[in-house]
């Protein structure tokens, strides 16, 4: 049995045997280079980092460019580094789910050390303190989720643990960021010492975000006089501190049963699901989709390791974010929600499911690249057409990826305006291009309040995901009746006018109509949608 361990790898023969990749280099002195001269710390110690940014360093120390490894900090759920963590002497096993049902296994040898980012654990925060000290640390990097750079609830107040942070200063942090305003105010007065805070979480304009939290509870700490002038000073330094945009890409789900299941089979004994307390799923295993995308803008003043060796792509703020456009505006998300929208209501539970349906795929490929691709945010260093046709041929019917249309459906009312409402407005805009004459971003659309109705094709009753609009949406639409298409009315109008959903009034671009004739197909009795589908896909 092969357990998961720094003795158990140096047996090399059985994991070969098994199928899996070991690091090339020598990792117990990496763990002992790393103790010494950190150059790489990473905030959120989940299946994102270890499935696909630890794998770049491993890459590095495989290829000799590199001696050192990647410090994990978990601030949020503790569980991870105690359980999965320190039993497994910060190793992980990644598993490649490809498309076509094969699955590669490689043991992650690059994390040398797993910390929790709490002063409640006094040894890691120590630890911690200690390194953001030294002059040879280069980079901290972020996959804590949009939600770890809110510092505010949705009510527009702060959070009590934030309001405290600002009261006590950096001794005692409470919040996720505060905490990395602490360890900056180390990293200041240890002789003001250069820096790049990189977030790379899914989220547009990550590093923007990141630096208005941070720069905030700084600020309040020199209005409350907790710390010096100069640390805000040092803090908006661009040659001392940077704050890089980035865009991320690649899919890491959690822990597979059938992912668990192949590894015993192999021999593989570490496949314990761990369910923590605060619902996080994982495992010694991270199970993830073969393609992956890291762009970066390349602003690191303290240096970087040259990561572009191991596939990112390094570039400036703007080309991120016309990449991060590309993706959400056309060339993933978009058909993402379609899917989404229509799983839903023809009582698909799988994503890679849907790609077998043939009016389906047909709906994505023409909305990405009929639709789409025409007025794409095109950002030179990455194919949109190429990105597209991964996305429709590979990345969408991989069974191994147990995405559902349910979870995708999930705040569709503050997703419109990004993933259909941009390409709306581009064709607006261009003068050889008329939005009336779209066909499938409409009948998205209309099929999304169709969806609002909270019945399926076969006119039963549907569960609906959460949205914050979900009980003004549904109010608008409570008089339609399903088999009565007169029933629709002027339903429609408020939510197809509303510009804080779409971006703009769909009746201004003459698509109103088009949408309020596609819906009442859609109510005219069961199976209409799968019989409108038919009508305009074949």
């Amino acid at each position: 049995m092969l357990d998961l361990d720094k003795d158990s790898i140096k047996h090399k023969k059985a994991w070969q045997d098994a199928g899996i990749e070991l690091p090339e280099f020598d990792y117990e002195k990496m763990v002992a280079d790393t103790k010494e001269n950190p150059t790489w710390v990473h905030f959120g110690a989940g299946n994102i980092f270890r499935g696909f940014i630890a794998m770049l360093q491993q890459k590095l120390l495989n290829l000799g460019k590199a001696k050192t490894g990647i410090v994990a900090v978990e601030t949020f759920d503790f569980e991870i580094i105690d359980r999965i963590y320190v039993p497994y002497d910060n190793l992980s096993l990644l598993v490649i789910m490809n498309f076509d049902g094969t699955l590669d296994k490689k043991v992650v040898a690059s994390i040398s050390e797993g910390l929790i980012g709490d002063v409640s654990r006094e040894h890691d925060w120590n630890r911690l303190k200690e390194i953001f000290a030294k002059p040879c640390l280069q980079m901290a990097s972020f996959t804590i989720t949009e939600k770890g750079y809110s510092l505010k609830n949705a009510s527009g107040e702060y959070f009590d643990d934030v309001l405290k942070d600002m009261q006590n200063g950096p001794g005692q942090p409470r919040h996720v960021m505060s905490k990395v305003a602490s360890l900056a105010y180390t990293r200041y007065k240890s002789g003001k010492l250069p820096i790049a805070f990189v977030s790379m979480d899914n989220c547009a304009h990550n590093g923007e975000r990141l630096y208005e939290s941070v720069k905030t509870i700084v600020k309040k700490w020199v209005d409350n006089g907790l710390v010096e002038s100069g640390f805000l000073a040092y803090i908006n330094d661009v040659s001392k501190v940077s704050f890089p945009w980035t865009m991320i890409d690649k899919i890491t789900p959690r822990p597979s049963d059938i992912v668990k299941d192949s590894l015993q089979s192999i021999g593989f004994k570490s496949t314990e699901i761990v369910h923590t307390k605060k619902n996080t799923y994982i495992a010694p295993f991270v199970n993830s989709e073969r393609s992956q995308y890291l762009v970066v803008e390349d602003n690191f003043p303290n240096g970087r390791m040259p990561l572009e060796l191991a596939g990112v792509l390094f570039t400036d703020r703007q080309t991120v974010d016309k990449v991060e456009k590309m993706k959400v505006c056309t060339c993933l998300n978009p058909l993402h929600t379609a899917l989404a929208v229509f799983g839903c209501l023809l009582g698909y539970n799988l994503i890679a499911d849907e790609m077998k349906d043939s009016q389906l795929k047909k709906l994505v490929e023409k909305i990405g690249y009929e639709e789409g691709l025409p007025v794409v945010v095109n950002p030179g260093i990455l194919s949109p057409e190429n990105f597209i046709r991964e996305v429709i041929e590979q990345r969408l019917p991989n069974p191994y990826i147990p995405d559902t249309p349910q979870r995708i459906a999930t705040d569709t009312s503050q997703k419109m305006s990004i993933r259909f409402g941009e390409t709306i407005k581009a064709y607006r805009d261009r003068k050889d291009l008329d939005p009336a004459n779209l066909t499938y971003i409409p009948l998205v659309i209309a099929g999304w309040c169709r969806y609002l109705l909270g019945l399926d094709d076969k006119g039963e009753s549907m569960p609906l995901s959460p949205d914050p609009m979900l009980d003004v949406l549904q109010s608008y639409l409570s008089r339609v009746k399903l088999g009565d298409s007169e029933s629709v009315g002027d339903s429609l109008k408020p939510i197809l006018s509303n510009e804080s959903i779409f971006g703009l009034s769909l009746y201004d671009v003459g698509l109103g109509e088009k949408i309020e004739s596609y819906f009442k197909e859609m109510v005219s009795g069961p199976n209409a949608v799968r019989n409108i589908l038919q009508k305009y896909l074949g």
